[in-house]
């Protein structure tokens, strides 16, 4: 018997247990107090990578021969936790319209950090917002796509992890998943960069840094861990795949601690706060998936001239809740739902949408028929009252008073 293998597979799932009970009564929490649903629906999704890493990565661990198909599930969940912290990030500052009020006129300058140093300024504007949910969006869409056809080439032979031969598979679509994956990670920190000013009230920098080390970190760590293997630093891709799915158990119990402090449910449990709502409705509140299809249709409408902000809770009829003696946000949480952006070189404007003015117009051409038209009819067909026993002559208070 391997003692040593079975000591750091005891050691693995000590720590993954260890992490799915944190990340769980930290998720509990946040449902028992679910004051602020339009927050804690990406909050409660963000925490909640750290049972699916760490169950995921004990599970190929000790079941290799499967490993393909619990990576796959982790992989995806990667997509799915950048693009909820962008739309938190978004919604933190109040949906896109706010996002373009506030920084009207400003721009985002050349940078040698961002790598836009030989391009001009960038207008803040719908269409920046617009590119960088695009930019998270394509991550989400894209790798279940390749989890598909790598489920395929495996079958066929094609694919294995950690062979970078030019005739498998696994070089050609981790090259395709690191550009689609740094596209992603790109548009989240050029948003970042762009709305730092108006983050800085939430404290994004250790959201950011925990979001960033765990889905960044592991996925260049499991990466090197296989060119370590490839240059014979590790003895083969088997032990490089074990290595990587230990170090990610142990590194889902610090993440897991991490969250307790980057996301705390005591900032919408304070101590006037109080439950709201019941915990199955918060719970398949946090579990719809509407406000992802309702962003992707919106932002890969082809049908778009020009990019239309809009409620970036859209679809979504569950309305903001607060606890009890709390104080209802202004100003920053405003929805602007009817703002169009137009190209740079047009005058801005700012309109309801056609629809909605569609709509008003059909409504309200009744009641201003019925208004002008009021003239036409003798009130007194109105009014079915027989006034014959009633005195022409209204009397006065002072004769009133006299009878």
């Amino acid at each position: 018997m391997d003692w040593a293998a079975a000591g750091y597979t005891a050691a693995a799932l000590v720590c993954a247990a260890a992490a799915t009970v944190i990340a769980l009564v930290h998720i509990y929490r946040h449902l028992l107090h679910y004051a602020e649903p339009i927050y804690q629906r990406f909050i409660v999704r963000l925490i909640f990578m750290v049972p699916v890493y760490a169950v995921m990565s004990f599970l190929s661990l000790i079941l290799p021969d499967n490993s393909i198909y619990f990576n796959s599930i982790r992989e995806i969940y990667d997509a799915w936790v950048i693009y909820n912290f962008f739309s938190l990030c978004l919604a933190w500052v109040g949906g896109p319209g706010a996002v373009v009020v506030s920084l009207n006129g400003r721009t985002l300058k050349p940078s040698w950090f961002l790598m836009t140093c030989c391009f001009p300024a960038i207008p803040l504007d719908g269409r920046f917002i617009r590119r960088c949910k695009q930019g998270c969006l394509q991550f989400v869409i894209l790798k279940p796509i390749l989890v598909v056809i790598t489920f395929i080439l495996y079958a066929k032979g094609k694919y294995a992890d950690g062979n970078f031969s030019v005739k498998q598979s696994y070089l050609y679509i981790t090259i395709i998943y690191t550009v689609s994956y740094s596209m992603a990670l790109y548009a989240l920190a050029v948003f970042y960069a762009a709305c730092r000013d108006l983050l800085r009230p939430y404290n994004p920098v250790p959201k950011f840094i925990m979001i960033k080390s765990v889905v960044f970190l592991t996925y260049w760590q499991g990466v090197l861990v296989f060119l370590a293997a490839k240059s014979r630093f590790i003895k083969n891709a088997e032990k490089a795949a074990d290595l990587q799915n230990f170090v990610l158990c142990v590194e889902m119990l610090i993440a897991a601690i991490g969250h307790l402090f980057a996301f705390p449910y005591n900032e919408y449990a304070g101590p006037n706060g109080r439950p709201s709502g019941d915990f199955k409705g918060s719970l398949l509140h946090a579990l719809k998936f509407n406000d992802f299809y309702h962003d992707t249709v919106h932002q890969f409408a082809p049908t778009y001239n020009e990019y239309v902000l809009y409620n970036h809770n859209e679809g979504d009829s569950t309305q903001r809740k607060y606890p009890s003696a709390s104080t209802v946000p202004s100003g920053r949480d405003v929805e602007l739902s009817g703002i169009s952006v137009m190209p740079a070189n047009s005058a801005v404007t700012s309109s309801v949408s056609s629809n909605q003015a569609d709509q008003e117009e059909t409504m309200s051409t009744p009641i201003k028929d019925r208004v002008d038209n009021v003239g036409l009819y003798d009130l007194t067909d109105l009014l079915d009252v027989d006034l014959s026993n009633y005195p022409a002559k209204v009397p006065a208070i002072s004769d009133v008073r006299k009878q």
